[in-house]
């Protein structure tokens, strides 16, 4: 149950990144938030139902580099 008033969306909410960090360790690259939803500093998220949520951003490509023919 989520102490903070307002209280912070659910895991399953389309705002749910929106929850208070309740344990940040940027040095290790996650975050959980109060309604339990880890997230990592790649944008991907683990939910408490453990469904994994993949990261949204595009991976970078290096410069130059051609597909194999």
């Amino acid at each position: 149950m989520c102490p903070h008033t307002p209280p912070c969306p659910a895991a399953d909410a389309t705002d749910a990144g929106a929850a208070h960090p309740v344990s940040v360790h940027f040095e290790q690259g996650w975050v959980l938030l109060c309604n339990a939803i880890l997230l990592f500093d790649d944008t991907g998220a683990i939910r408490p139902d453990l469904k994994v949520i993949p990261p949204r951003r595009a991976a970078a490509t290096a410069r130059g580099e051609k597909a194999a023919a």
